[in-house]
């Protein structure tokens, strides 16, 4: 059974992937305390992903450093919570779930902080999604649906609007694009060529392709842009990229950021996978759109492939193998762009 509560405390720090994941499970927590004063600490980087949610008061702190850490240790003591729901399951979320002395508190990180600890916490290789629900159900609570949720707003839509206008791809039917990764992840990105190819046989299928990310992606989106389709790199907020996914027929990314985001619009979206284990990172709702080529090393967890592998994880995936994917689930010959679920 659920405890009774009229103060609660939920922890979601980042990273970004891992905030939108949660989504459902706050969804959840605040739907069951309807009454509650409910108060979501995060990073300053994930606070407007919740800037339309009005069930939920934002603590905004950073994650790191000792006089900011003491500064939320004393803030959560003075606070005297009656729940607490650390999904963020760090030795950080730990402390200051122990130091609330909540009634209820239950979290996925060091056991010494919780009184509701799910028996699946140390099975690491399960989807985060899945541990969160675990939570849940030892919380009293039911589980999450499979579907994250970003609030967009009406500005956030009508910026969309205003930049579709302006590259005149406003009323087609869209397909996003996301080659980058993280310049530290570079094992996970699938060839620029690759993804050229891609972008041409889907601009000739009808479709308008648009590249998305953020600044880091400028270097290998621009080239690709030249060549075909749109460039927004950089031209959107989180949930503005929500908002122009609710546009879209669907994406295709690689494991990083705004697959999760994309995922939280409701459209399909297929994400390629290679030194990531897909299992624990697919985005939540689309794991039978995970795109990869089965080899023995993979996933190898490296963030440069070793140089006598020859990132066959991800080289060896063809643009027909994607694009062959796409036809048979009718994502290329379809009158309208699909609809949001």
């Amino acid at each position: 059974m659920s405890v009774s509560a009229r103060r609660i405390l939920i922890i979601k720090w980042g990273a970004l992937g891992d905030v939108i994941v949660a989504t459902p499970h706050i969804d959840v927590i605040a739907s069951a305390y309807p009454e509650a004063r409910i108060r979501l600490l995060t990073a300053p980087a994930y606070a407007p992903l919740f800037a339309h949610d009005s069930r939920l008061e934002l603590v905004v702190r950073e994650r790191r450093g000792f006089r900011e850490m003491a500064r939320t240790l004393a803030w959560v003591v003075a606070a005297r919570f009656d729940a607490v729901f650390d999904l963020q399951g760090n030795d950080r979320s730990a402390a200051l779930t122990f130091v609330s002395r909540a009634r209820l508190r239950t979290g996925l990180g060091p056991a010494y902080a919780y009184n509701r600890i799910p028996p699946s916490r140390a099975q690491r290789d399960r989807h985060i999604f899945d541990r969160l629900n675990g939570l849940l159900v030892h919380a009293g609570l039911p589980e999450a649906p499979p579907r994250p949720r970003l609030r967009v707003g009406e500005d956030e839509r009508r910026r969309v609007r205003a930049w579709l206008d302006a590259h005149d791809v406003a009323g087609r039917p869209l397909v996003l694009l996301h080659a980058g990764a993280s310049r530290r992840w570079v094992s996970k990105r699938w060839p620029a060529g690759s993804f050229r190819r891609l972008a041409e046989m889907l601009r000739d299928a009808g479709l308008a392709p648009v590249w998305i990310g953020g600044p880091a992606d400028a270097d290998i989106n621009a080239p690709l842009a030249e060549a075909v389709g749109a460039d927004a790199t950089g031209a959107f907020s989180l949930l503005e990229l929500a908002a122009l996914g609710e546009q879209a027929r669907f994406a295709v990314t690689s494991d990083s950021g705004p697959m999760h985001v994309l995922s939280g619009a409701g459209i399909p979206v297929y994400a390629f996978f290679g030194p990531t284990d897909w299992r624990r990172s697919h985005a939540v709702g689309n794991a039978e759109r995970v795109l990869r080529h089965p080899v023995p090393c993979s996933p190898c967890h490296l963030p440069v492939c070793p140089p006598d592998k020859h990132h066959a994880c991800l080289e060896q995936l063809s643009v027909e193998t994607v694009v062959d994917r796409l036809e048979r689930d009718g994502l290329l010959n379809a009158a309208e762009p699909v609809q949001p679920e």
